[in-house]
């Protein structure tokens, strides 16, 4: 079977994983759409994951924020730290 055919055989799990440290542009946008309708279009799930790598830039409210703008464009979750679910909400820890 082909590369491209397993992996869509599999169950498809996309994220986008903005850092909260400053105002969502249209390239992550943009990025975010493809990331939802390549989810849908393979019936997988769509994840909104925010990086906790950059705390000391972090904007408070900026993450919620990012949730706001997904819904305004129809862009429904199926994980994310409002949402929910079992890989919305990564902390990193220091090694």
């Amino acid at each position: 079977m082909h590369f491209t055919a397993r992996l869509l055989a599999s169950n498809v799990r996309v994220r986008f994983a903005p850092s909260p440290t400053g105002k969502l542009h249209l390239g992550g946008l943009r990025t975010e759409l493809f990331n939802f309708l390549f989810a849908r279009k393979h019936g997988g799930s769509f994840i909104l994951r925010i990086e906790d790598t950059d705390v000391a830039r972090t904007i408070p409210g900026c993450a919620e924020k990012f949730e706001e703008i997904l819904d305004e464009f129809g862009l429904r979750r199926d994980e994310s730290p409002l949402v929910g679910g079992e890989y919305s909400s990564c902390k990193y820890k220091r090694v």
